[in-house]
């Protein structure tokens, strides 16, 4: 049997040379009669520091913090109880598929 290969030419495969990137943003182009502008550095942070005289609000924070270990631990058990809840189905479905009768759980409560 013969193969076929596809018929290509050389203007289908294009090289393309890799430049890194050496900043975020890259320098857009200036006039050569434009003095230079100094880039702020990279490791810069100080925009983002709080003035000294403001305080830090802990009773805001602490109260963000116990309100998203609430929502946390209701995930959790809602989780836990969707698993547990699916496997007793499933034991249940099991069952009914072997063709027994004694599957369902009857409660019974003591008279008194």
């Amino acid at each position: 049997m013969k193969t076929q290969r596809p018929i290509s030419s050389d203007e289908e495969h294009v090289v393309l040379k890799f430049r890194p990137r050496t900043s975020a943003h890259p320098p857009a182009r200036r006039d050569e009669s434009e003095p230079a502008k100094a880039q702020p550095a990279a490791s810069d942070l100080s925009r983002y520091e709080r003035p000294g005289d403001e305080g830090d609000d802990f009773r805001h924070r602490m109260l963000a913090n116990v309100a998203a270990l609430a929502f946390t631990v209701a995930l959790t058990a809602i989780g836990i109880w969707l698993a547990v809840s699916i496997a007793d189905l499933r034991k249940t479905q099991d069952c009914v598929l072997m063709g027994r009768r004694d599957c369902a759980r009857i409660s019974v409560t003591p008279q008194g």
